[in-house]
């Protein structure tokens, strides 16, 4: 039987009129891109940018929409009403995906950022927002979000297709989810680990938690960051250790 997932990465996170594009290194390694769009990281310069380079390596683009937050790039944990929020993602989303079709590009999914991300995880009405917010947009959008999350089920209930994500380079509680970035070693740095990890969780479903628990999961899309240090090396041996094992790397939305 064959194994396929899909290889994406968050980018375009670069400060607002930067002209550096730090993640050229990473597209030639990943299937799907998740675009900062302009709240917490970037700016139309960079989103159109990087929509360039994911068209010129044949890399699906989806809209990465966090809180408006980039003093704290979307990792604090903000309050806004689940009306706020649907107005804010949909704003993030549309931007990117007009963006993206003047470059003839369609738009294959959206990943929520950061603090947004986690906290959507368990809130239902949360998760419904951006759900909701992402099919106002375009209803043929892939919504990804941690396996057995709230934000799977929000996609399914507004008719969306849903994605469940792993993360190579990310501590997990016993409970599956994430460890907060606040808290030591919830980013993992070693290659080696990362690389056996990712391995691991597409060909076992399986991940070991920080109490040395295994947790259960099944992933289509497998995360590295691009803002981790050497990400574009990480993701670069994470894909050919995968093929090696027979795994076809493609993005989540192509056939």
């Amino acid at each position: 039987m064959l194994v396929r997932v899909d290889l994406n990465a968050d980018v375009g996170e670069s400060a607002a009129g930067s002209a550096s594009h730090p993640d050229l290194g990473i597209f030639p390694h990943i299937t799907s891109a998740n675009i900062a769009c302009g709240f917490h990281a970037g700016d139309p310069g960079v989103m159109r940018a990087t929509v360039e380079l994911a068209r010129e390596h044949g890399v699906a683009v989806g809209a990465h929409p966090g809180f408006p937050d980039p003093e704290g790039f979307g990792r604090r944990e903000l309050q806004f009403s689940p009306a706020d929020v649907e107005y804010f993602v949909a704003h993030q989303v549309g931007a990117l995906a007009g963006i993206a079709a003047g470059l003839g590009v369609r738009l294959q999914h959206v990943k929520p950022h950061g603090a947004l991300f986690n906290m959507a995880v368990r809130d239902a009405a949360l998760a419904d927002a951006i759900a909701k917010a992402a099919a106002s947009i375009d209803r043929t959008l892939i919504l990804f979000g941690l396996p057995g999350s709230e934000i799977l089920a929000a996609g399914r209930r507004a008719g969306l297709r849903t994605a469940a994500e792993g993360f190579a380079d990310r501590a997990y509680t016993p409970d599956g989810t994430l460890v907060p970035r606040s808290q030591a070693g919830s980013v993992i740095h070693d290659p080696e680990v990362v690389v056996r990890r990712g391995v691991r969780m597409v060909l076992d479903r399986t991940v070991e938690a920080v109490d040395g628990s295994v947790v259960t999961l099944t992933i289509d899309s497998l995360c590295v960051h691009g803002d981790t240090p050497g990400a574009a090396g990480l993701a670069s041996r994470l894909r050919d250790a995968l093929v090696m094992e027979g795994v076809e790397v493609k993005a989540v939305g192509r056939s």
